[in-house]
C-alpha cells in the first residue's frame, strides 16, 4: 500500500502546527492524505483563540494551492469533518482524544540560545507534559518526535543514526535549569550589581529624572538576568559536549522519551538545517529567517566581509518539503515498541554542500542580481578569503572598540544635524557589528564541527516507498543539484522581500495633528530648543543686558563666563539645578522693569527666535481643536509674547521679597524631567484630556518623561540621547530650523534699543496714555503671527 492508504483512517495529533515545519506538514496532511483525520494543538495568543489562529493559518500562502484545487465549500467541509482544534500549549495540555493513532511532535524552542530555563521548559518540559497527556488519555499512539541532527554534539567525522551515546542525567540538568533563574535574580539584586545598574542608568538618563533612571536601571537588571541565563545555557551545553542550549535540551528530550514512554512505539526524526521548499507547497516557500538567510542577506548588503568557517567544511542544508515527506513516511512506519527508530534527514552524506560551494553560489547570484542600496547603487559582491576564526575575531573586536570610543566622543559633541548624522552612521556600524558578533558566536561551534551525518536508515525508508509515493513523497537529497536549488529557488525567495521597487530615499515622515482632532487632545510644546532657538542662559541675558551700558555688559558677561562650567555640570546632572543656579541672578530685579524690558526689547528677540515650523505646527493643532500647552522652564514674564498661541502656559515663577523685588528663588520646583510627566497627568485629569491621543514636542533628553506620557511623541531637533531613544522607539524626528539669517545676538544693540524705546512711546501715545512714562507706557502688547511664523 502507498502512504495515503497506510495512513487512511488514522487520527494524527500535530503539535507546532503554526511553526515552519508544522505548517508544511499540515498542508500535506490536508492536501495529500484525504482519509487521515488531524488533531492540532494551537495555543491562544494575543487575545485570539486557538480556533481563530487555526482559521487564519489555513488562509496563508502555503495552503493556497489546496484551497484553489478543492474550492471554498470543500475547504470548509474538510476542516469541519477532518480537523479537530485543541486549545492549549505544552505547559497546559488539554485532554487528548483516546483514539489517537499517531502523535507528531513538531513544537519546541528553536532559538539556538534561549535562557536555560526557557529551553528546558519548552524542549524537555513540553515533551514531559505531552507524554503525560497522552498517557492520561488512554491512547497508545506511535510517537514521532522531531529533533535535530545536531543533537550529535561537538564531534568530528561520520555520525550514524541511532541512540545518542552520553550519560548525562536529564533529571539533574532539568533541576539545575529550574534553579538558574532564581539564582540569577538573586545575583542581580546584590548591592554591587544594583549599584552598577543604577550608575549606568544615571550616566544615560540622569537629566530625565529619578523615575526614568529607576525605570532604566530596572530594565538593565532584567536584561542582565536574561543574558546571564543565556550564558549559563550555552556554557553548560558546551561543557557537556553540545553546541548550544538548543541542541542540549533536544538531546535530553530524546533520552527522556527513550526511558519514559511506557512501551509506546517511538520514532525520532532528526533534520539538519531546514531551509526553503524545493517544490511543496511551492518552490521557495519559507516563513521567517532560519539559519542561512541572515548570512545570505548580510552578504548581499555588503555587511559580511568574511565568515569564520572552514572552506571545505560541510554545511548540511535540507529543503523543508523533504523533511515533511520523511516525517510522513516515518509516521506510517511503526517500529517495534521496544526498539525506537531514528532517521536523520540530511544532505551532507549523499549530496554534500561545502561552505566554499555555498559562498560561490551566493557570490555568483549577487554578481548577476545585486541588491540596490539607497544612495549607494548596486552593492558589490564581497570576496571572502576564509581568513579563519582568529582573524575575523580580531577584526570584530577592533570594530567594537572603535564604536565604543566614538559613541563616547559623540556624547560630548554639541547638537547639530551633522552630529545626528554621525550618530546614525555609528548606529548602523554598531548594528552591523552586533549582527556579526551574534552570528559568529552562534555559528562558531557549527562551523568548527567537521561532521558528516550518515542517513542509511533514512535512505532505506525512502527506498521502501511505492514508486508513486517516491514521486509524491520523496525525500532523497540527491534528487536536486545545489546550483538550481540555491540560485533559482532559495536565494530569490529569501531576498524577494528586501528588493524594494524604488531605491529612492523614503519620504519624510509628516506628522498630521488633525488626524486626532478634539478638545480632549493636548498639544504640549517645550520652549527652549523646540519652539525657540534659545537657552535658559540666553533668555536671562536678553533681560539682563537690555538696558546696561558697555561696561556693565562686559562685567555681567565675565561673571557669567566664570559660572559657565558650573552651569554645564548642573545641566548634565539635572536641568532643575541649572534653572535654580541661573535664576539666582534675578535677585533684586524689579518685576515691573522686567516686564517693560520684555515688552520693549526681549520679547522682540524671543519672537525672532521662534521657529517658523513650530508656529505652523501650533496653528495646525489649534485648527484641529486641540488644547495647546506651553511647558517651559523659562521665567513667566518672558513668555508674555507667546500668550496668543497657547491655551495654557506653565513657566517658572520667581519669588518676591518684602521689598517687592525678586529674591532669586523660585515659587515652586521647576517642571523638568519626571515632574513634567506628573504635571501632565494631573492636568489631563483636571481638564478631561486623553493623553493617549495627545501630542508632545521636545528637543532634550530631560523631556523624555513628558514625551513618554503622551501617545504621539515627536522629537524636534533632538540632542543625541533623545535622538537615540526616538530612533529606537520609532518616534517621528523632525528638524525645525530657525529663520534663515536670523542673528544670534543675546541682547539688543544701542540703535536697536533706541528704536524699541521710540516704538514704545508711539504705542503709548496712540493708546491715549500720553507721552512716554505716562499711564499707557509698558502696557501689554498684541502680537499677531502669520502662517510663516513672522510678526
Amino acid at each position: 500500500m502507498g502512504l495515503p492508504e497506510r495512513l487512511a483512517g488514522k487520527r494524527v495529533l500535530v503539535t507546532g502546527a503554526t511553526g515552519f515545519v508544522g505548517e508544511a506538514l499540515l498542508e500535506r496532511l490536508l492536501s495529500d492524505l484525504p482519509d487521515t483525520e488531524v488533531v492540532v494543538l494551537v495555543r491562544p495568543r494575543a487575545g485570539r483563540s486557538g480556533q481563530a489562529r487555526f482559521a487564519a493559518l489555513v488562509t496563508k500562502p502555503a495552503f493556497a494551492a489546496w484551497r484553489e484545487r478543492v474550492g471554498a465549500d470543500e475547504v470548509e467541509r474538510t476542516l469541519r469533518e477532518r480537523v479537530t482544534v485543541l486549545e492549549g500549549d505544552l505547559e497546559r495540555m488539554p485532554t487528548l482524544p483516546a483514539d489517537l493513532d499517531i502523535v507528531i511532535h513538531c513544537a519546541g524552542e528553536v532559538s539556538f540560545d534561549p535562557p536555560i530555563d526557557t529551553g528546558f521548559a519548552t524542549n524537555l518540559g513540553g515533551v514531559q507534559e505531552l507524554l503525560r497527556a497522552v498517557q492520561d488519555s488512554g491512547a497508545r499512539p506511535h510517537l514521532v518526535h522531531i529533533s535535530t541532527a545536531y543533537v550529535a554534539g561537538l564531534r568530528s567525522g561520520h555520525v550514524a543514526e541511532g541512540r545518542l551515546a552520553h550519560t548525562v542525567d536529564w533529571r539533574v540538568e532539568q533541576a539545575a535549569a529550574q534553579r538558574a533563574r532564581p539564582a540569577a535574580e538573586d545575583a542581580s539584586r546584590t548591592p554591587e550589581a544594583l549599584r552598577g545598574f543604577r550608575e549606568r542608568a544615571e550616566a544615560e538618563h540622569v537629566r530625565a529624572g529619578a523615575q526614568t533612571v529607576s525605570r532604566e536601571a530596572e530594565r538593565h537588571r532584567r536584561r542582565w538576568v536574561e543574558r546571564r541565563l543565556v550564558e549559563i545555557g550555552g556554557e553548560r551545553a558546551r561543557v557537556l559536549g553540545w553546541t548550544d542550549c538548543y541542541t542540549f535540551t533536544k538531546a535530553l528530550a530524546e533520552r527522556y522519551l527513550e526511558n519514559s514512554r511506557d512501551g509506546l512505539p517511538l520514532t525520532v526524526v532528526r533534520p539538519s538545517i531546514i531551509e526553503s521548499a524545493l517544490a511543496r507547497p511551492f518552490p521557495g516557500w519559507i516563513e521567517g529567517f532560519k539559519m542561512a538567510e541572515p548570512l545570505i542577506i548580510a552578504y548581499a548588503r555588503g555587511e559580511l566581509p568574511d565568515f569564520p568557517a572552514s572552506p571545505d567544511g560541510i554545511i548540511d542544508i535540507i529543503p523543508v518539503d523533504l523533511v515533511v515527506n520523511a516525517i510522513i513516511a516515518a509516521a506510517a512506519t511503526t517500529p517495534p515498541a521496544n526498539t525506537p527508530a531514528y532517521y536523520t534527514v540530511c544532505s551532507g552524506f549523499r549530496n554534500p554542500l561545502l561552505f566554499r560551494d555555498l559562498y560561490e553560489h551566493v557570490q555568483e547570484y549577487f554578481q548577476r542580481h545585486p541588491l540596490v542600496a539607497r544612495n549607494r547603487g548596486a552593492v558589490a559582491a564581497a570576496e571572502w578569503r576564509f581568513a579563519g576564526a582568529a582573524t575575523v575575531e580580531s577584526r570584530l573586536r577592533r570594530g567594537e572598540r572603535f564604536t565604543e570610543l566614538a559613541g563616547r566622543a559623540l556624547g560630548y559633541a554639541p547638537r547639530s544635524d551633522r552630529v545626528r548624522q554621525a550618530a546614525r552612521d555609528l548606529e548602523q556600524l554598531d548594528e552591523r557589528l552586533s549582527f556579526l558578533r551574534r552570528y559568529q558566536d552562534l555559528y562558531r561551534s557549527y562551523t568548527r564541527a567537521e561532521l558528516v551525518y550518515v542517513d542509511d536508515a533514512t535512505r532505506a525508508l525512502h527506498q521502501g516507498l511505492e514508486p508513486a509515493d517516491a514521486q509524491r513523497f520523496g525525500f532523497d537529497p540527491a534528487c536536486y543539484d545545489w546550483h538550481t536549488y540555491l540560485q533559482d529557488i532559495h536565494i530569490p525567495s529569501v531576498t524577494a522581500t528586501i528588493r524594494g521597487p524604488d531605491p529612492s530615499p523614503p519620504a519624510v515622515r509628516r506628522v498630521a495633528p488633525a488626524s486626532a482632532s478634539g478638545p480632549d487632545t493636548l498639544a504640549v510644546f517645550d520652549l527652549d530648543g523646540t519652539l525657540v532657538s534659545s537657552t535658559v542662559i540666553e533668555s536671562y541675558l536678553w533681560l539682563r543686558l537690555a538696558d546696561q551700558n558697555a561696561v556693565a555688559r562686559s562685567r555681567e558677561l565675565a561673571s557669567l563666563a566664570r559660572a559657565l562650567p558650573g552651569y554645564i555640570r548642573a545641566e548634565r546632572r539635572d536641568r532643575g539645578h541649572l534653572i535654580r543656579a541661573v535664576y539666582t541672578r534675578y535677585a533684586g530685579a524689579d518685576p515691573d522693569e522686567l516686564a517693560r524690558l520684555v515688552d520693549e526689547v526681549a520679547g522682540d528677540i524671543l519672537l525672532r527666535r521662534v521657529k517658523p515650523a513650530a508656529i505652523r505646527r501650533v496653528r495646525e493643532h489649534r485648527e484641529a481643536g486641540h488644547r495647546t500647552v506651553l511647558l517651559t522652564g523659562a521665567v513667566e514674564v518672558l513668555t508674555r509674547p507667546l500668550t496668543p498661541l497657547f491655551d495654557e502656559i506653565v513657566a517658572t515663577g520667581l519669588a518676591l521679597g518684602p521689598d517687592g523685588r525678586y529674591t532669586g528663588r523660585l515659587t515652586s520646583a521647576p517642571l523638568v524631567g519626571d515632574a513634567r510627566a506628573a504635571w501632565l497627568g494631573h492636568y489631563a485629569g483636571r481638564v478631561g484630556a486623553n493623553l493617549r491621543a495627545s501630542w508632545g514636542y521636545a528637543d532634550s533628553q530631560s523631556d523624555l518623561p513628558m514625551l513618554r506620557a503622551v501617545g504621539n511623541p515627536v522629537a524636534v531637533s533632538p540632542d543625541l540621547p533623545l535622538y537615540r531613544v526616538a530612533r529606537r522607539s520609532g518616534w517621528p524626528i523632525e528638524e525645525w530650523s530657525s529663520t534663515p539669517g536670523e542673528p544670534r545676538a543675546v541682547a539688543a544693540g544701542r540703535d536697536e534699543r533706541r528704536a524699541h524705546a521710540a516704538a514704545a512711546r508711539v504705542r503709548a501715545w496712540r493708546a491715549g496714555g500720553g507721552p512716554a512714562g505716562g499711564s499707557g507706557a509698558g502696557t501689554d502688547r498684541v502680537i499677531t503671527l502669520d502662517p510663516g511664523g513672522r510678526r
